[in-house]
């Protein structure tokens, strides 16, 4: 992509309505656009981005069974009734609607009624399970506050995924399974240090304890108690001395800090599946109930969590991984010499398939600078007068101070 040709620009002072670090970035640096409270675009840097994320995650569900699919926004009232949820007494944040015809219907929060409705249709037998189901898709919940920019919206992108097991056990195992996938997930989204899974209640999805992964940020909203240790926290929520004995922790040596929610597993037994009729025959024809569990991750917030933890006082900056480049190809100066070295290396690298940002814009050497620092990919590369003379690049990593001058070969090879 040439900078030029990109229709987003960058901002030089943050939106007067916003108050969270994360929100302020990605719209200085032009990777999201405010609708409205708690609604926001993604621009083509910040799809990138979203995209880099949902392919981490498709990746880890794939590899422990995951089926994907894309299920309707659109809610049968009666699905929700069957579970007792469709009340909102029960659950608060509800986007409810009616068509012409005076019909009302609901605007998918999560999908726990209409997956398992939806398997009623294929499964009937243990054969059938276990089965495991997940999806990227938008949701919908009418939250009280939307003041953490893309980390708590009212319209967000979310990978929702729903096990179905013949037996507590076989549940047990996939679960587990499914924690350590999430581990692998913020591990490779760059916050696996940071991260932990975390004991917390079930809300509207389930009684008793879930897990949560939560990742430490003074922007958080949660307060955990961690054992680094053992890399296991215990949510405010649920900080009781029962609690903390069951799981082994000592209370001594548990630390205070404010996380972010990234991610949630939930336990959800038979609840659902015997409310909406899912049931299955087991090897001698008795019917039997369908256990099962939800897994979620929030795009959004896991991408607004990473601007949060990482960004410096010059901008963003961006784990490799997820970032929109993996170079900003910045030209300095539009003489024939600087120019032709500069459209041969952003050529090389392309058929390299090396993702690159080329600023190839007429601007001032420190506004280029600025705004590179402010978009945040992990390497810049400068050709100017100076280096052309030497036949090579200035390179320079986000995260470092230092620069150096490398041949395009060597550029290469990263």
């Amino acid at each position: 992509m040439r900078q030029s040709q990109l229709f987003t620009k960058t901002r030089r002072e943050a939106p007067a309505d916003e108050v969270s670090k994360n929100a302020e970035l990605l719209i200085r640096a032009g990777f999201i656009q405010k609708e409205m409270a708690g609604v926001y675009d993604y621009l083509p840097l910040g799809l990138r981005v979203l995209k880099k994320i949902e392919n981490v995650i498709r990746e880890e569900m794939n590899e422990i069974g995951g089926q994907e699919v894309l299920m309707t926004t659109l809610q049968d009232p009666e699905l929700w009734k069957k579970s007792g949820r469709w009340d909102d007494s029960v659950v608060d944040n509800w986007f409810k609607t009616q068509l012409v015809t005076g019909t009302e219907i609901g605007i998918a929060n999560t999908h726990e009624e209409p997956v398992t409705q939806m398997l009623t249709n294929f499964v009937k037998s243990y054969k059938d399970v276990p089965l495991y189901v997940y999806q990227f898709q938008t949701k919908f919940r009418n939250e009280l506050r939307a003041k953490s920019g893309i980390m708590r919206a009212r319209e967000f992108l979310m990978k929702d995924m729903y096990s179905f097991s013949r037996t507590e056990e076989e549940f047990k195992e996939f679960y587990e399974k499914c924690a350590q996938s999430y581990e692998r997930v913020f591990e490779r989204v760059g916050l696996g240090d940071i991260t932990f899974r975390t004991i917390a209640a079930g809300g509207s999805f389930t009684t008793g304890l879930t897990d949560e992964f939560q990742t430490l940020s003074k922007a958080g909203e949660d307060t955990i108690y961690i054992d680094k240790g053992k890399k296991l926290a215990i949510n405010k929520e649920v900080y009781t001395d029962e609690n903390i004995a069951k799981f082994g922790l000592d209370k001594n040596s548990l630390e205070e800090g404010k996380s972010i929610e990234v991610g949630n597993i939930f336990p959800l037994g038979s609840k659902y599946s015997d409310a909406l009729g899912l049931k299955i025959k087991d090897e001698n024809g008795v019917e039997q109930s369908v256990i099962m569990g939800c897994y979620g991750i929030g795009l959004g917030r896991v991408m607004g969590t990473i601007a949060e933890v990482f960004a410096d006082d010059k901008g963003l900056v961006w784990p490799k991984e997820v970032a929109p480049f993996a170079v900003h190809l910045v030209r300095l100066g539009d003489s024939d010499e600087v120019t032709t070295f500069a459209d041969d290396m952003y050529a090389k690298l392309r058929k390299s398939s090396v993702e690159t940002l080329y600023d190839d814009r007429d601007l001032r050497a420190g506004e280029k600078f600025a705004d590179s620092d402010l978009i945040g990919i992990p390497v810049r590369l400068v050709v100017s007068e100076k280096t052309i003379k030497e036949g090579k690049v200035e390179m320079k990593y986000r995260t470092e101070s230092e620069s150096q001058l490398v041949t395009i070969e060597e550029v290469l090879k990263m």
